[in-house]
């Protein structure tokens, strides 16, 4: 889903560049208020985590892979503000040092995997949570809650990526955003099964440190 220099429009970067930009203002803000001296090294050791599970690919099919974004877990841990400011960071250390993803490109990643695939997965996870189902126990619905809304965080990110190739002319919109999808959907499964583990096993070991244990309203 990184998309790479040379494949987006000036007007889709210029656009990109600067929803990306506002937001991040709007993170920077919201972060700071949030975390204190102590909680600081929580974030960067999360920000570690997900920089080197993004560099484990595991195999799919027809010579697609994928690997963990990791922006929905962070998002859990430490919140939806924090997991943005850390997909930034991730964003733009692989940029800088592995060529992974464009620097023209880095407003639509950023705003793909981080703006829209934490923030819409993150507020799914908060509707559906609401949702009371006689059926299921409230960890087996939890469980089921998370590991759907990972794995959207990674469909609605390849939604807005398709648009934006669409929109630079390198495909025609529909086929580019079906195949975007379709991909995709298959590698989200990946995302929420990891997302629901990681989450689990954290959540065994200091759940006094998850953010959505101490914002449940």
């Amino acid at each position: 889903m990184h998309i790479p220099d040379g494949f987006l429009s000036l007007p889709v970067v210029a656009g990109t560049y600067a929803t990306s930009a506002g937001g991040l203002v709007v993170i920077w803000k919201k972060v700071w208020r949030q975390f204190n001296q102590q909680a600081v090294p929580h974030l960067a050791m999360f920000a570690a985590l997900i920089f080197v599970a993004q560099m484990i690919n595991i195999p799919i099919s027809g010579g697609t892979s994928g690997h963990l974004l990791g922006g929905f877990l962070a998002a859990l841990v430490l919140g939806p503000a924090a997991s943005m400011f850390i997909m930034f960071l991730v964003l733009t250390v692989q940029m800088l040092i592995f060529q992974d993803g464009g620097v023209t490109a880095l407003g639509a990643n950023f705003l793909n995997m981080g703006l829209i695939g934490v923030g819409a997965s993150y507020l799914l996870y908060r509707l559906l949570i609401k949702v009371k189902l006689p059926v299921l126990s409230r960890n087996l619905y939890r469980s089921l809650v998370i590991f759907v809304a990972g794995w959207f965080s990674v469909v609605i990110g390849a939604l807005f990526c398709g648009v934006e190739l669409g929109l630079s002319g390198l495909a025609d919109l529909s086929t580019v955003v079906s195949l975007m999808v379709g991909v995709h959907a298959v590698i989200g499964l990946l995302e929420g099964t990891l997302t629901l583990f990681i989450f689990k096993t954290i959540q065994s070991i200091r759940p006094d440190l998850i953010y959505i244990n101490q914002n449940t309203g």
